[in-house]
């Protein structure tokens, strides 16, 4: 802790002892003092005592959709009956909200028991519910004309916190139907979303998973959560008999993650030219007033640093010996850490490391590290991944995670308690209706604390040897978060196309698709990484496909996140302050402008190529350090 507490390294700058006191307020206790153990389950009574309760609410809720519903025809009357409306229909759907979430958390812990299955489904059914009874808003207030609502908006001070969400409606004209037809598109929700649905049960319950026996003799079960930890097997002959096993399981489905993908496209391209759009693309990004240009410059920009990728990829087969890697090779650590993480080591590696930000952030931080709001560890049954539900206002967050007691796990831990503070800020600084934030900006939030992870590891680092690993990790941090992320944002976009223009996806189109593509990121035709057709599959392993044009958000967030985190680190005047007020700015504006404002233009080239200057200069530092070690 000393040690932490004397310097703080930036690939070379400083984070002085006095810049850290400073940004605490002096309150050095907040990084310093034990954090007391929450244990390792979160605690759901806080939304609801039992499922008792749950369904209580939940008919309540339901017996006030018609109160919603019989207020079509009132919004003329002025803007009282405006008010009254809106008022009604933001504490319903705060309540619904936190339905929702319990529902979804309990269901995750063990997507077997059928019960909880069920309350989630609940759940999504009252949320059709909730939107075909107010369907009729929106076209009411267009009615009214843009600037009628305007001025009650200016002449009624209570309808302040509404200006936002009221002027996104009005300026949505071109695409919202009349009454009849949003009814019906409300009420179509459970229908067209039942691919995502039919994924998640596959991939997290349904399979059988093959056993394979590693070179140790550990039988290992390969589902979501064995395939992370084993497909970086030290062994390579295991991580290849990994990789066949668990994509060998995946080709037995392959014509029915077609099927299940191509209902999604299908439903996206459906609801896009129902509302007058000229793509499923722009559809996505609309509502966000999110410039088209971002996304085709990310992919633009990510194609032209495919040469970055490259030399990193020459870097890891160098490092690890291997002389013509192939796909299976790419998440093995390039040097080795015998170091095991348990995870009160992490949750106070997650604090230190964000000291930067200053002490708001650290008492939150903290406050959420020591409470039980964490499903910690694996277990049969429960939904792979990671993730952040944030969705109770009133509540606090819960962070899922599947620790497995290493780095990786660690960096988790910092991304999700990233998402988490920013909700805890924003729910603070902002009323229920602007409160939630988009994932343009939610991945900034989380990726500027794995950054601030890394440079505090390098910090603590005592060998070369675990320098290595920690800017390792950070190189395979930016093949994740961004090249490959840009990738499944390309292969989107094309497989959307290819339906808009009339053709048809099936299991293995989708398969040849990604393969082409995948080969062509990894330099599989100049010999940089071969890409074997069996792992082609891929595709249908990514659950957030299912929520479309979502993932390129991860690779714009890092570039980002990047640049906000170099600002912090080098300790430029104002630029915790502008940060922070980014993440407490919650949904308060479009988040493309949010983000400008705070001085990132994630529409032009500069953030992208600025990203793979980064990936290279750590390079340099790793070459530098293999230099040194063979003179």
């Amino acid at each position: 802790m000393q040690k932490f507490l004397s310097a703080f390294i930036l690939l070379g700058s400083w984070w002085p002892l006095n810049l850290i006191a400073e940004t605490t307020g002096g309150n050095l206790s907040l990084i310093t003092e034990p954090l007391s153990d929450p244990g390792d389950v979160w605690d759901l009574t806080g939304l609801f005592p039992t499922p008792e309760t749950w369904d209580t609410e939940r008919q309540r809720i339901l017996a006030a959709l018609p109160n919603l519903a019989a207020r079509a025809g009132t919004l003329n009357q002025g803007p009282a009956a405006l008010q009254g409306f809106l008022d009604e229909v933001t504490a319903l759907r705060k309540a619904t909200a936190r339905l929702s979430v319990y529902a979804s958390l309990q269901a995750d812990e063990d997507l077997r028991v059928a019960p909880n299955l069920e309350r989630r489904s609940l759940a999504q059914q009252l949320g059709s519910e909730f939107a075909r009874a107010t369907s009729w808003f929106t076209p009411e207030l267009l009615a009214l004309g843009d600037e009628r609502v305007r001025g009650w908006i200016d002449s009624t001070p209570s309808l302040a916190d509404y200006r936002f969400p009221l002027e996104r409606s009005l300026r949505n004209r071109p695409h919202t139907l009349g009454t009849e037809a949003e009814a019906v598109l409300a009420a179509s929700g459970l229908a067209t979303g039942t691919g995502g649905q039919v994924h998640g049960i596959l991939t997290n319950s349904d399979i059988p998973w093959p056993k394979v026996t590693l070179s140790t003799g550990e039988e290992v079960t390969l589902n979501a959560s064995g395939y992370a930890r084993h497909r970086a097997a030290p062994a390579r002959a295991d991580r290849k008999l990994v990789f066949d096993a668990f994509w060998g399981a995946y080709r037995t489905y392959e014509n029915t993650f077609g099927t299940t993908f191509n209902g999604m496209v299908q439903a996206d391209l459906f609801r896009a030219r129902a509302r007058n759009y000229d793509s499923s693309l722009t559809a996505a990004l609309s509502p966000n007033r999110i410039p088209e240009t971002v996304y085709q410059t990310l992919v633009a920009e990510v194609n032209t640093s495919l040469p970055t990728l490259h030399r990193y990829f020459k870097l890891r087969a160098r490092l690890l010996g291997v002389e013509q890697p192939h796909y299976y090779d790419i998440y093995p650590a390039m040097v080795g850490l015998d170091k095991p993480f348990p995870f009160a080591e992490a949750r106070r590696l997650t604090l230190v490391s964000a000291a930067p930000l200053g002490a708001d952030y650290l008492a939150k931080l903290r406050h959420g590290l020591t409470s039980p709001w964490t499903h910690v560890y694996p277990a049969t049954g429960k939904r792979s991944g990671a993730y952040m539900s944030g969705g109770a206002f009133d509540a606090h967050p819960y962070v899922l995670m599947n620790y497995r007691d290493d780095y990786d796990s660690v960096s988790t831990l910092a991304h999700e308690w990233g998402h988490a503070v920013h909700t805890m800020l924003a729910n603070e600084a902002q009323p229920y209706p602007v409160a939630r934030y988009s994932i343009y900006t939610a991945e900034i939030a989380s990726i500027v604390n794995e950054i601030l992870l890394l440079e505090h590891m390098l910090q603590e680092a005592e060998t070369d040897d675990e320098r290595l690993y920690y800017l390792g990790a950070a190189l395979e941090g930016m093949r994740g978060t961004y090249f490959r992320q840009a990738m499944f944002a390309e292969f989107e976009a094309r497989a959307h196309g290819i339906v808009a223009e009339g053709g048809a996806i099936s299991g293995r189109r989708l398969t040849a698709l990604y393969g082409e593509i995948l080969k062509r990121y990894h330099g599989h035709d100049e010999g940089v990484l071969t890409i074997d057709d069996a792992y082609a599959l891929e595709w249908a392993y990514i659950p957030h496909f299912y929520n479309s044009f979502y993932v390129y958000q991860y690779a714009t967030s890092l570039a980002a996140a990047n640049l906000f985190a170099d600002r912090i680190l080098a300790n430029e005047a104002g630029a915790v302050e502008t940060y922070l007020n980014l993440l407490k700015a919650g949904g308060a504006d479009d988040p493309h402008q949010l983000v400008l404002a705070a001085g990132v233009d994630l529409a032009s080239p500069a953030p992208y190529q600025a990203t793979a200057r980064r990936m290279n200069a750590i390079m340099d530092r790793m070459e530098a350090i293999l230099a040194k070690r063979e003179n």
